[in-house]
């Protein structure tokens, strides 16, 4: 057990995902083909969304959707420290400005009460958007950032890469599921290999407006339109005489190759099929561990079991953090950390941010520690990790 690496996420490529790639490379498209609806269709049915709009990758993703919300220079956007540095840079490739506002240190989500805060204290206007991000999993409560983003006239960009399947139950307890477009504007997915759905790289924008819809379809390719109706130049002017001649588009807006593949698209769909399952594994990972770690004195805090999170990650916090992930990378137990908060980053301390700035977020980066989480742990794989951390600190 010792010698075999355990990492903190891995991806499970069956026979079955193998099968419909190798398809789709002896087709007819490798790009731009029907493999790429065919999963948006698919995924838009899972998170329950009206449209689906695969890309590149989650970061992609991003972009694209700060663009089709008109993000533009010196607009300010709030978001969480502790995620990906995407989930804010998104807002600086517009040329936005990223304002943090701290976290929950229970539940480690973007602090409504900290994203108060900001809008009372600046005058009306001042912000224009806010990017949740449902960490770990955890599903954010969108319809309490519904009401408040209401209030104050923002959009929501809800950054759901690490909780396709999650969901929370609204003030009616209604499960709303990460994703559906209830209380977002847009809100994206990441199919990087470590993620629910793998498919190398790849990405995915769900939405239920149709006109942001239209919008990022344009983005995605260059800001091309190919569609008679939505032309601005004249018939005669494209070449034809009673129609727009077949030849004809469009560049309207500068926009990106942000394409997915057809290969990948195959890869996705096959691997959406397989979803419920490994969210069911990952619950069941997490029971585990929670049921474990939960009188042991060495724990600060814990991911626990959550109705609705969708466990891309378990994380605990712990005293001896450095000296925890040393000892579990001498056992081949590759552990992770999750994340370094973006505001104390080199490129945004630039722009002013400071240690002391997001005490609960960086209380919480002392701490963590994301334990392997993925569908093909095998119980004897979780138990040898449980059993090396209590062996750290029973020393």
């Amino acid at each position: 057990m010792k010698n075999k690496p355990i990492p903190y996420g891995r991806q499970n490529i069956t026979e079955e995902d193998i099968q419909a790639v190798v398809e789709t490379l002896k087709s007819d498209y490798l790009t731009q083909g029907p493999k790429i609806m065919e999963f948006e269709k698919a995924f838009a049915e899972y998170t329950d969304s009206k449209y689906a709009v695969a890309v590149a990758n989650g970061t992609a993703a991003l972009h694209l959707c700060a663009l089709a919300l008109d993000v533009k220079e010196g607009d300010k956007v709030i978001t969480t420290p502790i995620t990906f540095a995407a989930s804010a840079n998104c807002v600086r490739y517009c040329g936005g400005e990223v304002v943090f506002a701290d976290i929950d240190a229970e539940t480690y989500l973007l602090n409504i009460d900290a994203v108060r805060k900001l809008l009372e204290e600046a005058p009306r206007g001042t912000y224009k958007g806010i990017i949740p991000v449902d960490f770990a999993g955890r599903a954010v409560n969108l319809e309490a950032f519904k009401i408040l983003a209401k209030e104050y006239n923002l959009w929501i960009i809800e950054d759901a890469c690490h909780a396709p399947g999650g969901f929370f139950s609204d003030s009616e307890n209604k499960i709303q599921i990460c994703g559906n477009g209830h209380f977002a504007d847009l809100a994206i997915f990441s199919f990087h290999p470590v993620k629910h759905i793998a498919s190398g790289e790849g990405g995915m924008i769900t939405t239920n407006d149709e006109g942001l819809y239209n919008k990022l379809l344009q983005l995605r390719t260059h800001g091309i339109v190919k569609n008679d109706d939505l032309y601005q130049n004249s018939i005669e002017f494209a070449g034809g005489n009673q129609k727009y001649p077949g030849w004809y588009m469009e560049m309207q807006d500068l926009g990106y190759n942000y394409r997915i593949t057809d290969f990948q698209a195959a890869l996705g769909s096959s691997q959406l099929k397989r979803a419920d399952e490994g969210l069911r594994r990952r619950r069941e990972i997490a029971q585990k561990y929670s049921s474990e770690f939960k009188d042991e004195n060495f724990i600060k805090g814990q991911s626990g079991v959550i109705e609705g999170h969708a466990y891309h990650l378990y994380i605990i916090e712990v005293e001896d953090r450095l000296g925890l992930y040393n000892f579990l990378r001498e056992q081949s137990i590759f552990a992770q950390i999750h994340y370094i908060p973006c505001h104390l980053m080199p490129y945004y301390r630039d722009f002013g941010w400071k240690e002391g700035d997001m005490p609960k977020a960086e209380n919480y980066y002392n701490h963590c520690i994301s334990l392997p989480m993925y569908p093909t742990l095998s119980a004897e794989e979780q138990d040898f990790v449980i059993s090396k951390v209590k062996e750290y600190y029973s020393e």
